[in-house]
């Protein structure tokens, strides 16, 4: 198991301990973060599920995003991600909302340059985290995998009951 394997069960470990569930919210990752915490044996305990949220107009029309907020900033900024991660806790009934926006290339989008990566957590104390990572689309989109699971374990860590 890689390091983003590891972490991931150390979170659903946690979040199973606590009696605590997670929902994630995703754009440039596609999928990949909820996909690392599935592959953990028992997440189905713990994983409430995810929303895709790719086209822009989705962040508004399924997680609440708004729509003023996206006119202003555009869809990769930090409140876009803690409005992402607060729009799919609440609308799938977790604790811990879990959020990914951003740039993955290989064209710059509203001026932003690749790598130019969002992330944030909701419950506890929400954070939110700005990244700017190199590499090619896939090498952006699998680091910020792997930061927003260092992300949430950090705030899980400084939540501990």
């Amino acid at each position: 198991m890689d390091s983003r394997g590891d972490l991931a069960a150390r979170i659903v470990s946690a979040l199973g301990e606590r009696g605590q569930t997670l929902a994630t919210a995703e754009s440039l990752t596609g999928g990949m973060l909820g996909a690392a915490i599935t592959a953990i044996p028992g997440a189905s305990a713990v994983y409430r599920g995810g929303v895709i949220a790719y086209a822009t107009e989705l962040k508004t029309a399924l997680l609440g995003v708004p729509a003023d907020l996206l006119a202003r900033h555009g869809p990769v900024h930090p409140d876009v991600a803690w409005a992402m991660a607060a729009g799919v806790r609440d609308r799938l009934g977790a604790t811990w909302g879990l959020a990914t926006t951003g740039v993955a290339g290989p064209d710059p989008v509203g001026g932003l340059p690749p790598g130019t990566v969002h992330i944030a957590t909701t419950a506890g104390q929400p954070a939110t985290r700005a990244l700017a990572l190199a590499g090619d689309r896939n090498d952006i989109r699998r680091d910020t995998v792997g930061e927003a699971l260092k992300l949430l374990w950090r705030q899980l860590r400084e939540d501990d009951p």
